[in-house]
């Protein structure tokens, strides 16, 4: 299954540049990287994201995760995915840009198609 990683282009870098994250302050403080499945990852957007432009959409495929993937109940009681170790940039199956157009963030074509 394919889960979803939104970055801030600084810390995609991070990620390219060191070869893991622990993530964005927010995956700091909760201890742990916070993902979305592709039935989350609009709304996770729209919610944590509103007017941010300079987002990667990151692709993650669950079987590269192990036992450290944790699916937990959180926003609207739904199950999530959560990461209990750094992201390695070869957990990475793709990453493209999550670009805002009116106000609205534009996934790229197909990716939920892809989760397979």
């Amino acid at each position: 299954m394919i889960i979803y990683k939104i970055f801030r282009a600084d810390e995609w870098a991070h990620l390219r540049t060191q070869g893991e994250t622990l993530g964005a302050p927010v995956d700091l403080a909760d201890g742990y990287v916070h993902f979305s499945t592709a039935g989350q990852a609009e709304d996770t957007a729209a919610k944590h994201f509103a007017g941010h432009d300079d987002l990667m959409l990151v692709a993650v495929d669950t079987d590269r995760l192990g036992d450290d993937l944790k699916w937990e109940v959180s926003r609207g009681d739904a199950l999530f995915p959560h990461l209990y170790r750094a992201l390695r940039l070869g957990d990475v199956v793709w990453a493209q840009p999550l670009p805002l157009k009116d106000g609205t963030h534009r996934f790229p074509a197909g990716y939920a198609e892809a989760e397979g």
